[in-house]
Formats: C-alpha cells, structure tokens, sequence
C-alpha cells in the first residue's frame, strides 16, 4: 500500500506542476508576442509570414494586398503537403487551404509569392 500512496501523491504533484507550468508559458508567450511551433504546418505558415509576401498579376483583382482574408490564410490556414512541392529548388511550392478557398504560394528564400487562388 506504501508504493500506491507515493504513486498518488506522485501524480498530484505532477499534475499541479503541468498546470502551473501551462499556465507560466502561456502567459509568458502572451507578453513577448512568441509562440511554440513544432508541427510542419505551423512552422511552414510561420516561415511565411515572416518573409515580405508578394502577389503575381492575376492574383492582386480578386483580394485587396491588405486583406484580412490573405492574413487569415497565413495565419490559420492548413497546409496540404500531398498537392506541395516541399522538394522544389530555388522556390519551394505549397498549397494553402482556409475554408473553401486554396491558394498556391512560392516560398523563395527571401520572398513569398501568391501565384494563384482556387
């Protein structure tokens, strides 16, 4: 019975330690504007949003440059790796879905470029 009651109060303070540990981080990436991305499509839409974005000629018609409609698809937008080209030298390809609509960006180096939106 020893081991379970150690067992138990083992796992008490661990759980508190996760929660006050949560809600250190939490509150520490709020104040610096920082966020953790370790999944491929959050760091991929991270990479993008911190490069200069670009839009080819048929592309800019349809959305204002300035658009929250082009800010929500880098910034909640999901990546499809299946249509993306991640292999692609210089500019590597990738699709972008919000809701129903998909874009395909070039992600050059130094640039982002809208090519199309679907």
């Amino acid at each position: 019975m020893a081991f379970l009651k150690r067992l138990g109060w083992y796992l008490v303070g661990l759980s508190i330690g996760i929660v006050f540990l949560t809600f250190f981080l939490k509150k520490k990436s709020e104040e610096t504007g920082s966020e953790f991305c370790y999944f491929p499509n959050c760091r991929v839409l991270k990479d993008l949003r911190s490069k200069p974005i670009f839009y080819s000629d048929n592309v800019v018609p349809i959305f204002d440059k300035d658009s929250i409609m082009w800010r929500s698809f880098f910034k909640d937008g999901s990546i499809d790796f299946g249509k993306s080209d991640t292999k692609a030298t210089p500019c590597k390809l990738y699709f972008i879905e919000n809701g129903e609509q998909t874009i395909k960006v070039e992600n050059c180096p130094n640039e982002v470029k809208v090519v199309e939106i679907y």
